[in-house]
């Protein structure tokens, strides 16, 4: 009788993903809030457009900023640890072995085999510096182009996301219609966005649905009614 296949199921978000979260979720969320902020200070939609713009173009290019600092940041700390660990079994060599034995008699190897493993471990310099600085410090090799395609990816899915509660106030010049128009469209961004990060984290879609549109929609709340208090 033929066995079943044993099939794995793995949800593992990617950078890009990461990004795009990352991006989407702030783009949404701030200029929702700033828009429904100025519906009730302002009479004009013309207005909460120009400082819409103004915020989705400034939020753009510091959260770009942001993400292509934390990627370079990310890529100078691994290749700073590289030269540590070059530089340790240069200098320190028998204690980086033992090193090696301690992560795989963690893992319950002994004897012979132990000893065959870091062997073969230690016999291949790159090897044995990538080894150490997946299992010892936890690092991944970052993608050397990640930098200015994370900066990118995170700027551009905060202008589409900005956008989003900004287009009622575009098409129509009346505040609270525009208004009434942007909580929905918005809400309905922020949940489906909601969901399908739910999708890429293995969280349940509706849980991280309804906590995205919960976030947003509180931020939007706060601000107008400030903006209606002090206005």
């Amino acid at each position: 009788m033929p066995a079943t296949p044993h099939l794995e199921k793995h949800v593992t978000a990617t950078d890009a993903v990461r990004d795009v979260v990352i991006g989407m979720a702030d783009g949404l969320t701030v200029p929702f809030a700033l828009a429904a902020g100025l519906s009730a200070a302002v009479t004009s939609t013309g207005v909460i457009v120009t400082a819409g713009l103004a915020e989705v173009v400034a939020g753009a290019i510091a959260m770009g900023l942001g993400g292509y600092l934390a990627a370079r940041t990310d890529a100078e700390h691994y290749a700073a640890e590289e030269r540590r660990e070059n530089d340790e079994i240069d200098r320190l060599r028998s204690r980086e072995i033992e090193e090696v034995a301690a992560i795989f008699r963690d893992y319950g190897l002994k004897g012979d085999a132990l000893t065959t493993v870091v062997e073969a471990i230690a016999a291949d310099r790159k090897r044995w510096v990538d080894f150490m600085m997946r299992f010892e410090l936890g690092l991944e090799r970052p993608d050397p182009k990640r930098a200015p395609v994370s900066a990118v990816t995170i700027g551009g899915s905060y202008v589409i996301g900005g956008l989003i509660p900004l287009i009622p106030y575009m098409l129509v010049h009346d505040i609270s219609g525009a208004l009434r128009i942007s909580v929905i469209a918005t809400g309905a961004a922020l949940l489906i966005f909601g969901a399908i990060k739910g999708h890429f984290t293995g969280v349940s879609k509706v849980k991280s649905a309804l906590q995205t549109a919960l976030v947003g929609g509180l931020a939007a709340g706060a601000a107008f009614w400030l903006a209606h208090l002090f206005g």
